[in-house]
């Protein structure tokens, strides 16, 4: 890896790393019940769609991150070993929540997909019908 590449990445993770930061201060100085990284996130789209961070400031960064992502949930695995006796208990309960969520979660994608698809479809069709 290039010098150059190098500080680029280590620029654009601080920014992403501030980010983070700068929500997790929203949340606790608002007192609004979302977590920071949430809250960072939000602040980055938002900043991502006024145009004031452009997407090549973060891009390197952000597709290292995506990359290696599933390391990040080594440590919430190894956690969750530690909870047996709660799976045991509330197995039913989380397994209910967890149908319920995948469902409404694929029902809501499936039908967001199908009206934007049938809203496409209706500009197109308008398109042509004035087209000479």
């Amino acid at each position: 890896m290039k010098i150059s590449t190098f500080v680029k990445f280590i620029f654009q993770l601080f920014v992403l790393i501030s980010l983070n930061y700068a929500g997790s201060m929203i949340a606790k100085f608002l007192h609004i019940p979302i977590p920071g990284n949430v809250m960072g996130m939000i602040l980055l789209f938002i900043l991502l769609t006024t145009g004031i961070i452009r997407i090549d400031w973060i891009e390197t960064a952000a597709n290292v991150l995506i990359k290696h992502l599933g390391f990040f949930f080594i440590p919430i695995s190894v956690g969750l070993m530690t909870l047996g006796s709660v799976f045991l208990n509330n197995g039913l309960a989380f397994m209910f929540i967890l149908f319920a969520s995948a469902f409404i979660g694929i029902a809501f994608s499936g039908l967001t997909a199908q009206t934007l698809l049938k809203r496409k479809e209706g500009i197109q069709a308008e398109n042509r019908r004035h087209t000479l």
